[in-house]
């Protein structure tokens, strides 16, 4: 081979061309499949044998699918947010059927729906009417467990969105691919020795099923399992610590939070208003424990009253309405599914009568 090339021998400008066979799956490759299959199986075996039956993932990608609803000229009729109970109690079949259309479901789990309504009141394409949930302690604190859903809708990218419609082709057919039955969270709930210095807190558990649309229904056994249902309520006792046992700074804190966000909400429903929207508040029901903890963080009279003060809104508080009451909430803060059937019917009916009484 020549150390050097000619000035009278052309040069190739062509790049070298290098051929690289795919290798076969081979012996070990179908092994390696069949035993992912196989352990797979099984997991998806032990998950039903639990009662869990497959269902849609309550993720934030499905949240902002559900949003750009709006976007798509849905923005005209019914839209609901809130919290879990917003989520459980409206069953959205039956709303459509006495309706005519499909409400679009945005209430979410462990939060404030404050930001929703200030997103939706700089909507031009939202005109429709809005349901408020308000679930007080989350409500008038303006927590918000799933604020990364609103973002998603705000910032997704084409790669998440695509992610998330693989993700859909699937999910109504696994059941353990499920939040509360990945390996990560079947590990952190075993009975393991408390490390020196670190608190134990019982994290929630499955309680539903979701459709497509974010349409959502109790966990059967949370009434067939009374352990389960006793774990539910001991999940939620976590959370009930009286207003006069923290410490003073923090008491302060939570009556400061009261007004910004009776503000906050007081701004968004005046400009949604302006443009044609309407806004309805509401206090599902609870009971059990929250009967005391809901009143003791958030009274009547320094915040709901003041809401609907400020607003002029139409608010239905459930201890005002037959309609509303009732009904068997397992875990203190939702219902069955059945009972959410029968309280979509009722509640439908009182807000119909409600808007005529104001003239809406």
């Amino acid at each position: 081979m020549p150390l050097s090339i000619s000035s009278s021998e052309p040069m190739s400008t062509a790049e070298p061309v290098f051929e690289r066979p795919l290798p076969s799956l081979g012996r070990s490759g179908w092994l390696a499949l069949f035993v992912s299959v196989l352990l797979m199986g099984g997991w998806e075996n032990w998950v039903r044998g639990q009662g869990v039956t497959p269902s849609f993932r309550n993720s934030d990608g499905l949240w902002a699918e559900q949003r750009r609803r709006i976007d798509r000229g849905d923005g005209d009729g019914w839209v609901l947010s809130g919290s879990s109970r917003t989520l459980f109690d409206l069953q959205l079949a039956v709303w459509e059927r006495l309706d005519g259309r499909r409400p679009i479901q945005l209430a979410l789990e462990g939060s404030s729906p404050v930001t929703v309504m200030e997103q939706l009141a700089g909507d031009p394409d939202f005109t429709g009417t809005l349901l408020v949930g308000v679930a007080p302690g989350l409500f008038f604190s303006g927590y918000e467990l799933r604020r990364r859903a609103m973002d998603r809708y705000l910032d997704e990218t084409p790669t998440q969105r695509l992610g998330q419609n693989v993700s859909m082709l699937v999910e109504p057919y696994l059941a353990f691919y499920n939040f509360d039955y990945a390996l990560p969270a079947i590990l952190r709930r075993q009975s393991l020795p408390p490390r020196e210095g670190v608190e134990f807190q019982l994290e929630v558990r499955k309680l539903s099923n979701m459709e497509r649309d974010r349409n959502t229904r109790m966990w059967d056994r949370l009434i067939r399992d009374e352990d389960y249902r006793r774990l539910a309520t001991e999940i939620w006792e976590q959370f009930m610590q009286p207003l006069a046992e923290l410490p003073p700074e923090v008491q302060e804190g939570i009556l400061e939070s009261r007004e910004k966000q009776i503000d906050r909400a007081a701004t968004a429903y005046q400009a949604l208003i302006a443009k044609g929207a309407q806004v309805i508040f509401v206090q599902m029901p609870y009971a059990g424990g929250y009967t005391e903890s809901e009143r003791d963080f958030a009274p009547r009279a320094e915040t709901w009253d003041v809401l609907l003060e400020r607003t002029g809104a139409l608010g239905l508080h459930f201890e005002d309405h037959p309609e509303m009451q009732g009904y068997w909430l397992p875990e203190w803060s939702h219902m069955t599914a059945d009972e959410a059937d029968r309280f979509t019917e009722a509640f439908y009916g009182l807000v119909q009568r409600e808007l005529a009484a104001r003239g809406g």
